[in-house]
């Protein structure tokens, strides 16, 4: 159905030019995003998926093409409409937490609200709520050095999830965790994933592709259906 699709790319092109040489990043991208859906963008070093991600993400725009987000052609809105709707339906999990030394992991968590004009006492409750969701009920008041790796990944993965977003983009979420720990983060994208929440992963892993209903390969800019070979 036309309401259930999250986002939509046709055609979509990124070029960049070095030392005056066009560098085609994303060559005719087609892609389609369903509510609810668990993606794995998987690709290696250079074949263009981080640049699809922060097109996927708002964070940077393409050359040629239409992208369509629940319903907002996207490059038709200025910097200040972007930003809410980043901040509105998308919550960003990165290979390293980019957690906030001087902030305990609530203060942390309760940052988008802060963005969102959400009022102290309310912010407060939330980020508890998403703390306490990925485990962290007892590890709140402590400062990022103080949380091990996982911790710190949970406490970014509660962050992203405490305003509600309408998708969850990671981007190597486990690349900077051991075998366990990654497995820890990566049952807890499947508990999210089974509560409807949509989330696409961006990897170079097929192990971690492997965890997502949908993958999609990308190679050189371009995009391919298709499952992860197994191990």
């Amino acid at each position: 159905m036309e309401d259930s699709v999250f986002f939509r790319m046709r055609e979509i092109d990124k070029d960049y030019y070095l030392a005056g040489e066009a560098v085609h990043a994303l060559k005719k991208v087609n892609l389609e995003l369903e509510e609810g859906e668990y993606l794995s963008v998987l690709g290696p070093s250079g074949s263009g998926k981080s640049t699809l991600m922060n097109i996927i993400g708002c964070l940077d725009s393409p050359t040629g093409g239409e992208y369509t987000l629940r319903g907002r052609e996207v490059e038709t809105l200025d910097e200040e409409e972007l930003a809410a709707l980043r901040n509105r339906e998308i919550g960003f999990i990165f290979q390293n937490s980019q957690l906030l030394p001087r902030l305990t992991a609530l203060k942390n968590v309760e940052l988008p609200l802060i963005y969102a004009g959400i009022r102290p006492r309310e912010r407060k409750e939330r980020a508890e709520a998403m703390l306490e969701k990925v485990g962290l009920k007892e590890r709140m008041d402590h400062l990022p050095t103080q949380l091990s790796g996982g911790q710190q990944q949970r406490v970014a993965i509660a962050r992203a999830m405490v305003g509600n977003p309408g998708l969850l983009l990671a981007d190597e979420p486990t690349g900077a965790l051991d075998q366990k720990t990654g497995a820890q983060i990566m049952e807890l994208f499947q508990e999210l994933n089974d509560e409807k929440r949509t989330v696409i992963m961006i990897t170079h892993d097929m192990k971690i592709a492997r965890h997502a209903r949908r993958v999609v390969h990308i190679i050189d800019g371009e995009i391919s259906e298709g499952e992860v070979p197994d191990a």
